[in-house]
């Protein structure tokens, strides 16, 4: 796999590359310069599986954040660098532990040294980010439009120029809301470089439409074994984003833990609420420490033989619902005391 083949860059205390596990990440919606707010933020992103967050830096007052916000979080930190080449370098000073940047959105060849001087005094990764929104001119002419060999080499050209610098530590992402450009941009950098790849579908959208657009892209890009960070964006609480990478990497083979919620789609025959149910089932095990499957069925006659892959499970019937496990029944409780019996055996689980 390609993954397997990469370089391995060191961001703060974690490996990514080299065929480490692929790390989720996810970026603030809050204004960098409130300390308060962003550092209540990427905890909660971490206690969600987080593993790596971005902050925009925009002004010299959210570089100077950032030794504040490192103090009280327990993940790298990756600083977004738009335009401002002094940003880039008051955030490497400030303790980020990577820097994200468009080398060609932040001026002369001499900002950019600047920039991969500061980087390499300190060892810090810079992930070089092209986006399809902001491919050369030149680019889109040549290949008449915006297209993945325009993307492909909109970046390598980018690396090109660091390297020529005499840097390689470094981390490429290239992104398109175009999902199947986005998939054709990955296959070929991956065939024309070593360096660690972060994947993500970019302005993917809602929560909703986000999701499916995500998991499609990076399923297919991750399934090929490319990519060795990813990013579900969504528009949305961030929290969310890192719940759809933790089940789209879980759903690969790429991630073990954590409790796999399957229920069955309702039909005429389900009589309770089966989707409250569901959910608020979800919503319970994202605390327990558990790599199993819990089956929520809506259907008593059914539901028992339906949920015979899963460990556990529950079936409502008429004001009562049934405990499963393996397929066979244990129990039979009241509709109410559905959700507390389940929770009561996965907090006393033994395989």
């Amino acid at each position: 796999m390609y993954r397997d083949k990469t370089r391995t860059v060191q961001i703060g205390d974690r490996v990514i590359g080299g065929g480490n596990p692929v790390l989720i990440q996810s970026m603030t919606n809050t204004a960098t310069e409130d300390v308060e707010a962003t550092v209540a933020q990427i905890l909660r992103l971490e206690q969600a599986g987080c593993e790596i967050i971005r902050c925009t830096v925009p002004t010299m007052e959210a570089a100077r954040a950032l030794t504040k916000i490192k103090e009280q979080i327990h993940i790298p930190l990756v600083a977004d660098i738009h335009f401002d080449y002094k940003m880039a370098v008051a955030a490497i000073e400030n303790g980020a532990d990577k820097i994200r940047i468009n080398p060609g959105n932040i001026g002369s060849r001499e900002n950019v040294a600047t920039v991969v001087a500061a980087a390499k005094e300190r060892n810090i990764p810079i992930r070089v980010g092209v986006n399809s929104g902001s491919l050369e001119r030149e680019l889109v002419e040549k290949y008449h439009g915006v297209t993945a060999q325009g993307i492909v080499e909109s970046a390598l050209d980018k690396v090109r120029m660091i390297e020529e610098l005499g840097y390689e530590n470094l981390v490429i992402s290239i992104k398109s809301s175009d999902v199947m450009m986005c998939v054709k941009a990955h296959e070929l950098l991956a065939q024309q470089t070593a360096y660690p790849l972060h994947v993500g579908i970019t302005e993917s959208g809602t929560v909703a439409s986000g999701n499916i657009k995500s998991a499609v892209g990076l399923g297919i890009i991750l399934y090929q074994g490319i990519g060795d960070t990813i990013r579900v964006s969504l528009t949305g609480d961030p929290v969310e984003e890192v719940k759809s990478a933790r089940l789209i990497l879980r759903t690969l083979g790429l991630r073990k833990g954590g409790i796999e919620v399957v229920s069955c789609p309702t039909c005429g025959r389900t009589k309770i609420d089966l989707i409250g149910l569901a959910n608020q089932v979800e919503e319970m095990v994202a605390d327990i420490p558990l790599d199993i499957k819990v089956a929520v069925m809506g259907c008593a006659v059914n539901g028992p033989g339906e949920a015979k892959e899963a460990d556990i499970g529950i079936a409502g019937g008429i004001g009562e619902g049934l405990l499963i496990k393996k397929g066979e029944i244990v129990k039979k409780v009241p509709e109410a005391e559905l959700l507390d019996t389940l929770r009561e055996e996965l907090l006393h689980w033994q395989a």
